[in-house]
């Protein structure tokens, strides 16, 4: 037990030391606050993204020829993949929910009785908002589809005037505001980019100002180095996530419909990945600019492969695969689907699981480098 209270000191001197390292300049305090808060503003204001393939669900309970023809250019047009086809809207949600579709589109049952009659046949669409820019271009596109049927049907008919009406709605972003979709998803991104960049750096910077000859002389055991430079670089990141958080809540007033818990427990996990990745890294950088050259080589494509730019179902098979390493790829689905949509454990359960395992590898890999390195 003395051995193990001894072991518990020598970690909290070094995470007081490396806290103060990080701290005692003003200017890297101003650096490790103040981006996370400018780039989250500027995401949110000005980003944008595109879409090239929508997949949807079909309610038809028309069954008729005119319905029919009308689904028949969803599918011949190139971009609308049809997922499954229900009975109902209430069937198709858990579709909508778990993210299988971007769309549901849902023909009234007197669709061709209504355009016969000189009316307007009735086509609702439901979107899901947690990814408002794909949602709106969706129902851009579903419009435009049912302004050309309307008009090829009226043309016929001898008739003018709109045939269909399209009635649409957005669940869990009823607005389809882009910074609901984006700011949450920051939690993480920036997150990830400030504690890879402080992990990194932590072993390569007592290099550069030799002081890692010090650390082999002190009674520090390598775990207990890898555990007292990882802890300071988790608390910067659960501060900075906390600020964005902060920022959501209360500059864009994005209403917060998850769990708090849920949420850091999710950011826990994919911090201890993070900087695992990052104490890796360090363990193989010389100096403090091999330590930044590797960790923007990493997290160019982490950002690409992970949802934040666009939407991952859009990608090629092959880089798909790579998403399902990614630890930010989780995490943004983790902060998307609490803040969003207030999802829970039972169903974060496989992205939590995810991070887990992307953590039990990277960080005993990054002590068994650090160790052999020591050696």
């Amino acid at each position: 037990m003395t051995g193990l209270r001894r072991s518990l000191l020598r970690i909290l001197a070094l995470m007081r030391k490396e806290l103060l390292v990080i701290l005692k300049d003003p200017r890297s305090r101003a650096v490790l606050l103040a981006p996370p808060v400018v780039q989250c503003l500027v995401f949110g204001y000005a980003a944008t993204y595109d879409l090239n393939q929508v997949t949807y669900a079909l309610v038809d309970q028309d069954r008729s020829v005119v319905s029919r023809e009308f689904v028949s250019r969803f599918d011949g047009s190139g971009i609308f993949e049809r997922v499954a086809t229900v009975n109902r809207v209430e069937d198709a949600a858990p579709l909508l929910l778990a993210g299988d579709v971007v769309l549901v589109v849902a023909i009234g049952p007197g669709f061709m009785r209504d355009i016969a009659a000189g009316g307007q046949g009735a086509v609702q669409v439901i979107a899901d908002g947690r990814n408002s820019n794909t949602a709106g271009i969706a129902q851009g596109y579903v419009a435009a589809i049912a302004t050309a049927f309307g008009a090829d049907v009226q043309r016929l008919l001898g008739r003018s005037g709109a045939a269909v009406q399209v009635v649409s709605r957005a669940w869990y972003n009823p607005s389809l505001e882009t910074r609901w979709h984006m700011i949450p998803s920051l939690i993480g991104a920036i997150t990830m980019l400030m504690t890879m960049m402080l992990a990194a750096m932590s072993v390569a910077r007592e290099r550069e100002e030799g002081t890692f000859d010090q650390l082999l002389v002190a009674p520090f055991r390598p775990t207990e180095i890898m555990i007292g430079k990882a802890v300071p670089s988790m608390l910067v990141g659960l501060v900075q996530a906390s600020l964005i958080l902060l920022v959501a809540l209360l500059w864009f007033r994005i209403p917060f419909a998850g769990s708090y818990l849920v949420l850091y427990t999710g950011l826990m996990l994919f911090l201890a990945a993070a900087i695992g990745i990052g104490l890796f890294l360090s363990s193989l950088a010389k100096n403090m600019q091999q330590a930044m050259i590797l960790t923007f080589l990493l997290l160019m494509p982490f950002m690409l492969l992970s949802g934040l730019m666009a939407p991952t179902e859009n990608m090629p098979a092959a880089l798909r695969w790579f998403t399902m390493v990614n630890p930010l790829n989780y995490a943004i689905t983790i902060t998307r689907r609490v803040y969003l949509e207030g999802a829970g454990y039972d169903v974060l359960l496989p992205d939590m699981l995810a991070l887990g395992a992307i953590a039990a590898v990277t960080l005993p890999v990054a002590a068994w480098f650090f160790r052999n390195r020591l050696a």
